[in-house]
């Protein structure tokens, strides 16, 4: 599983928008590899920001 799936997956699991600070917690990845994540995400419109700082995969 990549970075980004287990990424998407922990935001799914949570049930709310997550920072990255909050995946680094629940899924015990480095935080540069989550950023790097967060960051090919974006491009992808993969994931969106309901609330500032925070993330949720789009529909």
């Amino acid at each position: 599983m990549s970075v980004k799936e287990q990424v998407l997956d922990v935001m799914k699991s949570a049930g709310k928008p997550v920072s990255a600070g909050e995946v680094e917690k629940l899924s015990g990845l480095d935080r540069n590899e989550i950023d790097n994540a967060f960051k090919e995400l974006k491009k992808e419109n993969a994931i969106v920001s309901p609330v500032r700082c925070k993330w949720e995969p789009a529909n």
